[in-house]
Formats: C-alpha cells, structure tokens, sequence
C-alpha cells in the first residue's frame, strides 16, 4: 500500500516510516479501518453510556471532552450518520464552539465493563436545535431519558477498533445522576479549588 494511498494523515505515515511500522500500519488499516459503521459497532455503540469527543477550533486549539447518558444515548441512525444529545451543562460551549469552527470530530467509545475494548468514529458535525431530532427520544420509557437541550449530528468518515490490551476493566457503581442540575454540590463543588486560584490568562482564555 502506497502512502497515497493509504488512510490516515500524511503525519502518520511519515512516522510509520521513520520507525518502521509500515507494515502493522497497513495491516490495520486494511483490516480493521472501516468508512462507516457496521452492524458489530452500531450494537456496540447502542450499550454504552459515555463517549469521549475530541474537537479542535479554527486555529487547531484542541478540546477533549465527555458525554453521558442512559445505555444508547449516542444514536445511530444509519451507517453512515449518528447523533448525541447534548444536555445543559456549564454554559461554556466548548466542544460546540470548536464545532462551529471546526467541523471535524473524534469519538472514542470505551467499553470498560465488559469486553475493554474501544471504537474510534471519526466524522464531520454540525449542531442541531432539540426538536429536529426529537424523534429520537425513546419510545419505551421517554422518563428514563432526560430532556437534551440541541443535539450534535455526526456523518462518519472512518470507524476503527481500540484494542483491549491496556484498557482496564473497572466495576460499574449505583449513582443517581442528577441530570442538568445546577447544584454546584451535585456538580462536584470546587473540586479543584480553582476559585481560591489565582487566575491567569491563557491562549485568550480565563
């Protein structure tokens, strides 16, 4: 396989080739690199209850972020399309501010519980209001899903496995989530003590 040929960014390949992984490289790419989801990964997306959501603004300024809900909140509406809700949070934007910018994402779904192995979805976004996908909502037990304020629609250019090798297997723990609270207690407080900080400039941002 020819670099031009190849999938993956041009990056990528001249490190494969400095240090000679060419070949695994290939192998993978061939093997396991899909350009869109098959019926393995849509049953494997419909079970779990976070992704984590990789964006990058205009200038390349990157974001690496979470999102959760009940088992399936990610939604796959066909192979080649799936959408999130996305529930109210601190107000800041940040995933979809890069998004208005940045179209490209990358999804990173973790089984932790069961088999620990993980799905790359990479893909173009855009953010949607509520109701254009309120269909969405599920039709046996509406209450078992908190209201999402917009939703964010993906259509994907690349699906790709995470091996299980280094991923932990962790116990799941009852918690009662209090979805789109505002109670900074319910939020965690100021776990970091960020506010007693002094604060700093950076990149422009506070």
């Amino acid at each position: 396989m020819d670099r031009a040929s190849r999938p993956g960014s041009a990056g990528e390949h001249i490190l494969q080739e400095r240090y000679h992984t060419v070949k695994r490289a290939d192998a993978f790419y061939s093997q396991q690199m899909l350009t869109a989801l098959n019926a393995e990964m849509t049953s494997f997306i419909g079970k779990q209850a976070m992704v984590f959501v990789a964006t990058a603004d205009s200038q390349g300024e990157c974001d690496a972020s979470a999102r959760f809900g009940p088992p399936g909140f990610v939604e796959v509406l066909d192979e080649h399309h799936l959408a999130w809700p996305e529930y109210r949070g601190n107000g800041v934007m940040a995933s979809l501010g890069n998004i208005e910018e940045n179209p490209h994402v990358g999804l990173l779904f973790i089984d932790f519980f069961e088999s620990t192995v993980g799905l790359h979805v990479n893909g173009t976004a855009r953010v949607l209001p509520n109701g254009e996908l309120s269909r969405l909502a599920p039709a046996d037990d509406p209450s078992s899903r908190p209201e999402p304020e917009r939703w964010v629609w993906l259509t994907v250019e690349e699906a790709y496995m995470h091996c299980s090798k280094h991923v932990p297997h962790l116990a799941r723990l009852e918690k009662r989530i209090a979805w789109g609270t505002d109670d900074a207690v319910q939020k965690g407080g100021d776990f970091f003590h960020a506010k007693t900080t002094a604060k700093e400039v950076v990149h422009g941002r506070r």
